[in-house]
């Protein structure tokens, strides 16, 4: 039996999965979805109340805009989580416009907007109550929303109307329409966001689909000889595997940390552009691997139809064919990347391209996919939660997010859009949260296929049943977080190495799963002992 190859070449791959690694970061970021920081938060029973993400529906001169996102303050009035329950009133420029002096406009039943600055939220907001404003708008400075809070001698805040923070873009827009003579209604409310909105459910299935095809992808694709031949042979030696090593593990996590560092001072709109440049490539050659495999698999003519090639030597003529379609769906999809289906062809290259790296990429045993999963394990921990106290954020969540990249969002992911959210935006998972497990798992079932194991004294089943479950924590983790990202390795690595090595312990076969490859073993292929 041999299996038909189209190995991308090596080295675009190691490229590929030192940023596919770096971004092995759980996302699950709105539309809307806030950055939090701002002013120290006082204490105060006037200051402890929780921020709300705000829609801002507006009309100009009756016409109907669309919806703004907003951020409301730590203080004021909370919103209603309805349009019905909402005032409709008329928004006016502060003037002041920075509204840290009595204004001179009147105010009564209207929404004021001020820019941001030159005195505090809480004076600004104070200011406008005293001056009969229904609320306040506060322009940021830049496209983030940064939460609202208190300074230490805010001690005693009585304010009673809604204050909400919104882009700069935005607010120039508003401005724009009323500096022109236009006129602005503004109608605030915040609704809830739903639980669970059922495309975590759809993304959790490709994850997982995607590491189950990968195990079973050899087997799959196969295609049965009668008599072994010299082209069997030939196929079976230019099956391109890498085997990863001990101190290639280790050296993988420092690469990938400094990319992401790199990442996180350097990300411009053109630098992401570059990654996504090179995420098709990468990508059109992971399609153009599984789909000439598939073809190769279902027609003996196609697999069989061969040219000489001057310096590539005999290529596969199915292997020519298919190449300019995957080049072209892969420019295709680099030209309309910002288009509201554009996640569709990203995933589409994304579960190829992983597909392929875990076919071209082996762990030899367990020792080694111990050290690569719990480098990975404390390399997201820290990225995420210990960076802040050396670069005074989080390092990959700044780069997650991408907002110094000018709308450029980094490609190396799954997304699918938010169904039911009426702030829309997309569930993420990043590639690195689904090849590091997979290739623990793809190495598990090659373990019960040589050791001739069935499905329940196997490996294979149970760590997809913990992949399943410790991707349900992490999303469960994320919702309880109010949206915070998480390192989803903090919770698949101890639902699958540790899964692994607890089963492994109470079989007595944790010695052969961790010398597996290196030395004879116990176990050898055939289950003979």
């Amino acid at each position: 039996m041999t299996i038909p190859r189209s190995s991308p070449p090596l080295p675009l791959l190691h490229f590929a999965l030192v940023f596919l690694f770096a971004s092995s970061h759980l996302k699950g970021f709105a539309a809307g979805d806030a950055s939090q920081g701002g002013e120290s938060a006082s204490t105060s029973p006037g200051c402890n109340v929780t921020s709300q993400d705000v829609k801002i529906k507006n009309w100009v001169n009756g016409d109907e805009s669309a919806s703004l996102d907003g951020l409301s303050a730590r203080f004021g009035a909370s919103l209603p989580t309805s349009v019905s329950k909402a005032l409709r009133l008329p928004a006016i420029l502060a003037n002041p416009f920075n509204s840290c002096n009595k204004l001179s406009s009147k105010l009564s039943n209207s929404f004021v907007v001020a820019e941001r600055g030159n005195c505090t939220y809480a004076t600004k907001a104070e200011i406008a109550e005293s001056s009969g404003a229904a609320g306040l708008m506060v322009i940021n400075d830049d496209e983030d929303l940064t939460e609202m809070v208190c300074t230490k001698n805010e001690t005693h805040l009585s304010i009673t109307i809604p204050v909400v923070m919104i882009p700069k873009s935005a607010g120039d827009y508003l401005r724009r329409s009323m500096s022109s003579g236009g006129k602005v209604d503004i109608l605030l409310y915040s609704p809830t966001r739903p639980i669970l909105d059922i495309s975590v459910v759809f993304l959790v299935l490709m994850a997982v689909g995607t590491i189950v095809s990968a195990s079973f992808w050899d087997e799959f694709t196969a295609h049965e000889q009668n008599q072994p031949s010299a082209e069997t042979n030939q196929e079976d030696s230019e099956k391109n595997t890498l085997k990863i090593k001990a101190v290639g593990a280790i050296a993988f996590v420092i690469v990938a940390s400094a990319f992401l560092v790199v990442l996180f001072f350097f990300m411009s709109s053109s630098f992401v552009f570059a990654l996504n440049v090179i995420f098709s490539l990468a990508g059109s050659q992971g399609m153009h691997f599984c789909i000439v495999s598939l073809i190769s698999r279902a027609s003996k003519r196609c697999r069989q139809m061969k040219i000489n090639i001057p310096i590539l030597g005999k290529v596969s003529v199915i292997a020519i064919v298919v190449l300019p379609f995957c080049i072209a769906f892969s420019i295709i999809w680099v030209g309309n990347r910002h288009s509201p289906h554009a996640w569709i062809g990203q995933d589409i290259l994304g579960i190829t391209l992983m597909i392929t790296v875990l076919q071209v990429l082996e762990l030899p045993n367990i020792k080694v996919a111990s050290i690569l999963l719990c480098c990975a394990f404390f390399y997201d921990i820290f990225w995420v939660f210990l960076s802040p106290l050396i670069f005074h954020q989080s390092v990959m969540i700044a780069v997650a997010t991408g907002h110094k990249a000018g709308g450029e969002s980094i490609p190396m992911l799954l997304k699918i859009p938010r169904f039911f959210d009426p702030w829309g935006g997309y569930q993420m998972i990043g590639f690195g949260d689904i090849i590091l497990p997979g290739l623990l798992t793809v190495f598990s079932h090659r373990f019960d296929k040589l050791t001739k194991k069935g499905i329940s004294n196997g490996y294979f089943l149970w760590l997809i049943f913990g992949y399943t479950f410790g991707l349900s924590v992490t999303y469960l983790v994320f919702y309880l977080m109010n949206g915070h990202g998480q390192p989803a390795l903090l919770y698949l690595v101890p639902c699958t190495l540790g899964l692994t090595v607890v089963l492994g312990g109470l079989r007595g076969e944790i010695g052969d799963l961790w010398n597996y490859g290196e030395t004879p073993s116990k176990v050898v292929p055939g289950g003979e002992t």
